[in-house]
């Protein structure tokens, strides 16, 4: 019988990988990676059936609305207890018990729609259910990346993640919309369920390594343990005002980008999303030449100029193709800066910290993403797209002068050693 007792062993640290694929030829990763794009697809598709079948439930725009705010509310009430909660339980079950309680959630609407019985509240609450177990899932996953890829390639693999969420940005909405039309939202609610239960199995597979923990913390503990170091730490003052800094003035090409694609109609929409998801690949596949070669402030001062420019730019151009090659360098600046940002996250606390952190980073991510959309949303309003582009691309520009008093370092995570098998 093997011995399971605890074994002292200096953490191992990772280092950069020269490519951008290599994470994919390890089979943890990958299965991982497979499993997850599907998930993030049948997100989007979900998204797009809660918001058309909204409007054939009610013609209320109050309730149309509520759809979008029902998915981000749970970001602003749980992802810091959910941080907290992912530190102090062994990822693995957590993370199995959250994927559960988003395919119930899923299932169950799936089922009630294609019943009839769904009415605006109904949906409401489901949707909010989904962003809940969402929510409540992101810190964990994200932190376990170091465990599923080896060190030398843990870079590429954050920005792999971040590419398969991008992809499934441009293909998920257009599936989607093809599947309701071809049957309802239910259909749709159903093929996420499906999508979920792929990560399940590749969970309950995975054979996680446990560690010693030592003595285990009280969520409130955890909480005030997380934010004593988080408030002390240099590290983390960095990241967050940069990702802070990027996400209010980035915010506008992607929340805009369904009022400047009108003209072209859903199909049009559609591939300038497909067009910036390949310009995200195309960028992952630049980033670890990138970071060999320039020290991560300039690589990120880089992609935040060319994103203002290419921000800049769509405001003005009418032309469709200009604005899928303009749509694809976006997204090639876009993965490079969030990708970095990531990473910077995952690194800023030590691995017993590491969810506590990456949820204080999710929240200032995607809550400056929520409101800064909101915010370029009324000024666009007011003012018009073009002039709304070129004060985000001002603001992204202006964002710069943070660089020089809070430096980014990527340091390189803490991979906790094995002690037994799970």
């Amino acid at each position: 019988m093997a011995d399971s007792r605890p074994r002292s062993a200096p953490p191992v640290r990772a280092t950069g990988s020269r490519s951008a694929l290599a994470p994919l030829r390890e089979p943890l990763f990958r299965g991982l990676w497979i499993a997850a794009a599907i998930s993030y697809v049948g997100k989007w598709m979900q998204m797009v059936g809660a918001a058309w079948l909204m409007t054939q439930l009610s013609s209320s725009p109050f309730m149309v609305g509520l759809v979008q705010a029902a998915i981000m509310l749970p970001v602003f009430v749980v992802i810091l207890p959910a941080g907290a909660l992912a530190d102090i339980v062994d990822r693995r079950r957590y993370l199995l018990a959250t994927q559960a309680w988003m395919v119930a959630a899923a299932g169950s609407l799936g089922i009630l729609t294609i019943l009839g019985h769904v009415t605006p509240w109904i949906l409401v609450l489901f949707t909010f259910l989904l962003g809940l177990g969402a929510v409540i899932n992101d810190p964990a996953w994200q932190a376990i990346t170091p465990e599923v890829a080896s060190p030398e390639n843990y870079v590429s693999a954050v920005a792999l993640n971040s590419v398969a969420f991008n992809v499934a940005r441009a293909v998920g909405p257009a599936l989607g919309g093809f599947v309701i039309a071809a049957t309802n939202s239910g259909v749709a609610f159903l093929m996420n369920a499906a999508g979920f239960t792929g990560v399940i199995i590749f969970l309950y597979r995975w054979r996680r390594p446990r560690v010693e923990t030592g003595d285990r913390e009280r969520i409130l503990e955890s909480l005030q343990s997380g934010f004593s170091y988080l408030r002390s730490a240099p590290v983390v003052h960095s990241v967050l005002v940069r990702t802070a800094a990027f996400s209010l003035a980035a915010s506008s090409l992607l929340a805009l980008l369904p009022v400047i694609a009108r003209p072209y109609g859903a199909s049009g929409y559609g591939l300038l999303l497909g067009s910036f998801g390949v310009g995200a690949l195309a960028g992952a596949g630049l980033l670890p030449h990138l970071r060999t070669r320039q020290p991560v402030d300039r690589v990120i001062a880089g992609a935040s100029l060319v994103f203002a420019l290419m921000t800049f730019t769509t405001g003005r151009l009418e032309g469709f193709a200009w604005l899928l090659a303009v749509l694809f360098l976006a997204g090639g600046a876009w993965i490079t800066i969030v990708a970095c940002l990531n990473v910077a996250a995952q690194t800023m606390a030590p691995c017993e910290m590491r969810a506590r952190a990456i949820s204080v980073y999710l929240l200032v991510l995607q809550g400056g993403m929520a409101l800064g959309s909101a915010g370029w949303g009324a000024l666009a309003t007011k003012f018009g797209i073009p002039a709304t582009m070129l004060w985000s691309a001002a603001a992204l520009v202006v964002g710069l002068a943070a660089v020089r008093r809070y430096r980014l370092t990527l340091g390189e995570p803490e991979l906790t050693p094995t002690v037994s098998a799970d």
